[in-house]
This record gives C-alpha cells, sequence and structure tokens, in this order.
C-alpha cells in the first residue's frame, strides 16, 4: 500500500509538471502568435513618432500664408500653426524641415520627414505615390501679372513668358494647358522667386495658386493682379508615407475633433479673416 501510495503521489508530480510546461509553451505561443498578429495587421508609424517625442514636418519653407520663412528667420504660416496644435495633442515635439519641393516624394519614402505638409496640392500621381489625409482646403489655379499689364486675358498670354514653381501642381497643370505650346513656361525654385522675376521684368506672368497670391499681393502691396480667367481648382491635402495608415489616421482624427472644438476655425480666422477649412 504504502509503494502504491508512492507511486500515486509520484504520478501527480509529473502529470502535473508536464502541464505546466505544455501550459507555458501555450502562453508563449499565444504571446508570439499575438505580437505576430500586430505586426502584420498594423505599422508602427504613430508609436515611433510618439517613442520619439518628434512629428518631423517637411514642407517648402518660402509659401506663405501656409509655411514660410519671416524675417527672424522663424518658419511661420497657417499649415505651420495647425501642424503645432495638432503635435500638442499628441504630446509631441513639431520639428520643422525645409525640403526642395522638386525632391520631396523621395525625403519622404527616405525617411528624413514623417509627412508633407505645405500646401500640398492633390493629384492622381500624389495620391498613387503617397498616402494622403483628407483634403483641408479648397485653392484655385491662377494667373498674376503686373497691375500695367497689357496681359487681360489667357490669349493675351500668347509668346510670353510665364514663371512657375518647379516640381508642383501649377507646373504640371500649365503643361496640361492647351496654350501651353503658345508661351514661355520658366520652372523656377518658388513662388516667391517667381514673382520677384517677374517684378524684376524678367518674365510676364506667373502661374501659382491663388491662396498665396492673394495673401503676397495684400500683405507685400505688391502692384500686381490676378487674372479673372484661371486653369484648374484644387484640394491641399498632407501626405504621408504609403504604409504609415496608423500615423495618417491619428492626424486625420486630430484634425477632426479640432474643427469640431473651433480650433482650427481660430486658426484659419488668424490667417485668412474666416474659417475657410473643409476638415470634416
Amino acid at each position: 500500500m504504502k509503494k502504491n501510495r508512492i507511486f500515486a503521489a509520484l504520478t501527480a508530480f509529473v502529470m502535473l509538471a508536464l502541464t505546466g510546461c505544455a501550459g507555458g509553451n501555450a502562453a508563449q505561443s499565444t504571446a508570439d502568435g499575438a505580437a505576430s498578429n500586430t505586426a502584420a495587421d498594423g505599422d508602427a508609424s504613430l508609436q515611433k513618432v510618439l517613442d520619439s517625442g518628434e512629428f518631423v514636418l517637411g514642407l517648402d519653407a518660402s509659401f506663405p500664408p501656409m509655411g514660410f520663412t519671416d524675417e527672424d528667420n522663424n518658419i511661420i504660416g497657417f499649415d505651420i500653426d495647425v501642424a503645432q496644435e495638432v503635435c500638442d495633442r499628441l504630446g509631441v515635439t513639431l520639428v520643422k524641415q525645409p525640403i526642395v519641393w522638386d525632391a520631396k516624394e523621395q525625403d519622404l519614402n527616405a525617411g528624413k520627414i514623417d509627412c508633407i505638409w505645405n500646401g500640398l496640392s492633390v493629384n492622381p500621381s500624389r495620391a498613387e505615390a503617397m498616402n494622403l489625409s483628407d483634403p483641408y482646403m479648397e485653392n484655385e489655379m491662377i494667373f498674376v501679372v503686373p497691375a500695367d499689364s497689357e496681359i487681360k486675358t489667357l490669349d493675351d498670354l500668347t509668346d510670353k513668358t510665364v514663371g512657375v514653381q518647379l516640381g508642383s501642381t501649377a507646373e504640371e497643370i500649365l503643361e496640361g494647358a492647351d496654350f501651353y505650346d503658345s508661351i514661355h513656361a520658366t520652372p523656377l525654385e518658388d513662388n516667391v522667386e517667381a514673382l520677384r522675376q517677374m517684378e524684376l521684368g524678367f518674365s510676364d506672368a506667373v502661374f501659382m495658386d491663388s491662396v498665396v497670391a492673394q495673401y503676397l499681393i495684400t500683405t507685400n502691396g505688391k502692384d500686381f493682379v490676378i487674372l479673372d480667367e484661371g486653369l484648374e481648382k484644387e484640394e491641399y491635402a498632407i501626405g504621408f508615407r504609403k504604409d504609415d495608415q496608423a500615423l495618417r489616421d491619428e492626424v486625420q482624427k486630430t484634425l477632426s475633433e479640432m474643427k469640431k472644438d473651433g480650433k482650427l476655425g481660430e486658426i484659419s480666422t488668424k490667417w485668412f479673416g474666416k474659417d475657410v477649412t473643409t476638415v470634416q
């Protein structure tokens, strides 16, 4: 009887040990599976920003009033104020990184910046190359000429030199215009330089965003006018890397919250005199 009791005790001990080992392996397998599913089902784009404590915004720092450098060499603008508020709500630091606009997609995909946020116009090629936010503002592509110019209509642009920003949707739209072959297009680094070249007499007109044109004409008191005829309406959005869905969605959610609580309208009124945003 004593031997039987010892055998039963040993058997129970062995069974308990085996059950414990099996349970440990099962728990580990479940944990490993969950981690694997998390990696497969999501992305680390948002967590990477939260962990680093920085959100790097790529911009053309000469695109007023969306994002530009002031007299004290500070980067300011509507997009900058909105991005700053988003970062404040996410608890991270906004890093403003000037980039060459013509190389913006390369900088984004190389990981030098987390997004392109600076009056980025929506078009099919950008929608294919990037993960775009919902549009947050409307814009129109227009021609600016000196107030004393003989150019009054699009027909008057024949044989005239037209400045346009290199790598912009304005350049693409102008190249697609029916009258493109009848003008002399001059791609330049940015809109500010294009307007300066026109003011110096090196070009006859500039094709650019109405938001930028109206701001520069008003704030700088330039003797320029905008032609009544434009070419195309556009929308502005924020560009993220194609796979950075989590980061894109969190920024979009924050913008919607800002629209609802009035902060987005407050920032818009500061720069445009009213709420011109289209965020839902």
